[in-house]
């Protein structure tokens, strides 16, 4: 049986969090042993000393995890500046940690490192693979293509790029005791398991479809073969990014020309007439400026919820993660409590779920329910989306 536990503290003294944390985790273990967890963490805590008496409590387990720009749990709700750790006990199944380091000096090595580390320790091939790199040091554009080329088709990918509370410095990743920055740090799981997943934005196309024809990386410098910052101010005005970066994202389109993941602008050089994006854009990609309100992010969170539950293939799963981007909690403001509100709303009573805000989400394009294949079902880099999985077993 697939059971999962969560802990959550709102202490800032960090010994203090990782008790109350541990503390209701053993309590609700009731003497069982989990077999993985991940943990999210504000950037200010004392990581080495939490992971540190995480070993200590629970010798051997299979960890990873990140820290954040906030958290959720169904212990705490939406909490900023917080602690929550999501602890994993299964009899069917293998859930095995990897982890790969110095990721900008060979995304590709690094990556190959941490699926080797992780497929070691199974006996099965891999199902499900969680994940949640630095994205501050290497393109996670680039971090997820090599996955996706390590693990082969079939292994859907989830999970969040690390955050600092946005400083946009550093972050850190977690991997068994250690603590460490420019890593990718994996979860393996193999066995019965039952998954599903819901992905929804809320941002809304508007304008026409047209081409990035000049892009290197993640700064995007012609779209139809004029200045981006043309392409930008001709739909949305001078003023475009007065409003804040993250409403207007632009929306890259998948061969369908339906389905479309984001990227949200960071800046813009006006001699050059570019802008800079949060992650890459291939040159050729089919793009759209796209808007959105406070209403439409809140019921996309919805969205997704209730797309992963409608694709559940089981009675009822053990455990939801959930991951949303930094950008809706900023646009939110003060109602991005309101989001974990709609979390609480949608998903069954007393079912454990635990999440964090992220600098870029990892998910397939479509969820479960969709019957598409293809590209449309290969895992993206998306930026201001919530993803919901759900997890159990057979």
């Amino acid at each position: 049986m697939f059971k999962a536990y969560v802990g959550h503290s709102n202490d800032p003294d960090s010994k203090f969090a990782v008790a109350e944390v541990l503390e209701q985790c053993l309590g609700a273990l009731a003497g069982a042993m989990p077999q993985a967890g991940v943990l999210f963490a504000a950037f200010d805590f004392d990581h080495l000393m939490i992971l540190e008496q995480i070993q200590t409590t629970f010798p051997g387990i299979e960890l990873i995890g990140s820290t954040t720009n906030g958290e959720m749990s169904s212990v705490l709700g939406f909490q900023e500046d917080s602690l929550t750790l999501l602890l994993f006990c299964a009899d069917r199944l293998e859930i095995r940690a990897g982890l790969g380091r110095e990721t900008s000096k060979n995304s590709v090595v690094a990556v190959a490192e941490a699926i080797a580390t992780a497929t070691a320790k199974l006996s099965g091939p891999p199902q499900l693979c969680l994940t949640f790199p630095d994205g501050l040091t290497t393109s996670g554009v680039s971090i997820l293509e090599a996955l996706k080329q390590g693990l082969g088709e079939g292994v859907p990918i989830i999970g969040g790029i690390a955050a600092d509370n946005y400083a946009f410095e550093k972050t850190y990743q977690f991997f068994q005791g250690e603590v460490m920055s420019d890593a990718v740090p994996i979860l393996l799981f193999s066995g019965e398991l039952l998954y599903s997943y819901g992905v929804a934005s809320g941002w809304t196309p508007i304008g026409k479809q047209s081409q990035v024809t000049k892009a290197e990386g993640n700064v995007v410098f012609e779209i139809d073969s004029q200045p981006a910052l043309d392409f930008y101010e001709y739909y949305l005005g001078i003023d475009w990014f007065a409003g804040g970066y993250a409403i207007h994202a632009l929306a890259i389109f998948e061969a369908d020309l339906v389905n479309f993941y984001l990227r949200a602008p960071v800046k813009y050089d006006r001699e050059a007439g570019s802008i800079t994006f949060f992650s890459d854009i291939p040159i050729g990609a089919i793009v759209q400026n796209t808007t959105a309100v406070r209403q439409d992010i809140l019921q996309a969170t919805a969205t997704s919820l209730q797309s992963a539950l409608a694709g559940y293939p089981g009675e009822s799963p053990a455990v939801a993660l959930l991951v949303s981007c930094a950008a809706r909690q900023r646009l939110l403001g003060t109602q991005a409590k309101e989001e974990f509100n709609i979390v609480k709303a949608n998903l069954p009573d007393r079912l454990p779920c635990c999440g964090f805000y992220s600098y870029g989400e990892i998910s397939p394009l479509v969820d479960t329910t969709s019957p598409r294949e293809g590209r449309d079902k290969e895992t993206q880099f998306h930026n201001q989306t919530f993803v919901t999985l759900l997890l159990g077993d057979t």
